[in-house]
């Protein structure tokens, strides 16, 4: 594992998936990223009903050690954000789960979660970062451009991911 990362307001440190404010983490993530799809595609949220059994069905996706990690960022110590990596074969990390709470966005700690998954990927052997979107996550997809991740082709068949970036991980 890598060092946690610290700025004056924000600290980055991996976390066990399993920790109560890892979940609470998922809760907020999942919610959003639900909502959101629901509302472009349905105009309603997300069934309350449907909602717990996603969440709950909701496993760490690989992001525990030794294959993985999950790292969750404070904001003047209060649990603030996570972003997730998990090796997928030689060389080759995913980016999973990068999310701010609404209230800590706009700070800086989008990238500062990003610099810090690429860290932890580096000293898990990683040469690259894969990463999916989707197309109505906008921010995400200009955040990744902003941090020199380039759009490819599809590499893999999640049936929600509508865009596919990349990132050299060898380079400064």
């Amino acid at each position: 594992m890598t060092t946690p990362h610290t700025t004056t307001a924000w600290s980055v440190a991996p976390e066990a998936v399993t920790s109560a404010d890892a979940a609470a983490l998922w809760r907020a993530y999942h919610t959003e990223v639900s909502d959101r799809w629901y509302l472009l595609h349905e105009g309603r949220r997300t069934d309350p009903d449907e909602l717990e059994r996603e969440i709950a069905a909701g496993t760490g996706g690989g992001l525990a050690p030794p294959g993985g990690a999950l790292l969750v960022a404070r904001y003047d110590g209060a649990p603030a954000g996570t972003a997730g990596v998990r090796m997928v074969e030689e060389g080759v990390a995913e980016l999973k789960r990068v999310f701010l709470l609404p209230a800590c966005r706009g700070r800086g700690g989008a990238a500062l979660l990003v610099a810090a998954a690429e860290g932890t990927a580096r000293a898990m052997g990683a040469r690259r970062m894969i990463l999916d979107t989707r197309h109505d996550l906008v921010e995400a997809r200009a955040l990744y451009a902003r941090l020199g991740y380039r759009e490819t082709g599809r590499h893999n068949d999640e049936p929600y991911a509508e865009h596919w970036f990349t990132k050299d991980l060898t380079g400064p």
